[in-house]
């Protein structure tokens, strides 16, 4: 995802940062079943059930906004990898991992737990700025969680068992924060 990534460059400043990933989320959910079906106009029109993803969405009347070739695993498995790779930004490779993720500004924390050849990798993403989320990365790590940086690489292969990972997130200031998207937040239907 674009805006994933542009949130995620170097040379991006937090505001851009923040509106970038905002702006990633919001297209994700549009894109999402469940997301897409919770709406209370669009998600009867949806018309799929809200835990398939869709290869299409027609456009044209009169099936505008409705889902098609529901069941199609090759779209699942993109919007998955969005997920994944874009929102949380795990980048794994055969010798090591790191994150770079563009979580949007509302979320104070995420975790992801990764299952491979027998290693359990949970990984906990806390905003910092939030008084939860400081107390729990302290507890967590008070109990053998290990830090790790944004970006640092990770060489999950010499890992054995079950492992924690506390990575801390730069605190969103309220002039960056794009205003909350709720629940119901989709693009206008245009008839077109």
């Amino acid at each position: 995802m674009a805006m994933a990534q542009l949130a995620q460059a170097a040379d991006s400043t937090p505001a851009e940062t923040t509106a970038a990933a905002d702006t990633a989320w919001q297209w994700f959910t549009w894109l999402s079943p469940a997301h897409r079906s919770a709406h209370p106009t669009q998600g009867p029109v949806y018309g799929l059930e809200p835990y398939v993803v869709a290869a299409d969405t027609y456009s044209h009347a009169p099936w505008a906004g409705r889902g098609g070739w529901s069941w199609y695993t090759g779209a699942a498995a993109w919007l998955h990898r969005a997920a994944v790779e874009a929102i949380f930004g795990l980048r794994l490779r055969a010798a090591d991992l790191s994150f770079h993720p563009a979580l949007p500004s509302h979320w104070p924390r995420a975790e992801l737990t990764l299952r491979r050849d027998g290693r359990t990798l949970r990984f906990v993403l806390l905003r910092q700025g939030h008084v939860d989320t400081l107390l729990e990365a302290r507890s967590l790590i008070e109990v053998g969680a290990l830090p790790l940086a944004v970006g640092e690489a990770l060489a999950w292969p010499a890992l054995r068992g079950t492992q924690v990972f506390v990575i801390r997130l730069p605190a969103v200031r309220d002039a960056e924060a794009l205003p909350t998207p709720g629940p119901h937040a989709m693009p206008a239907d245009t008839g077109a």
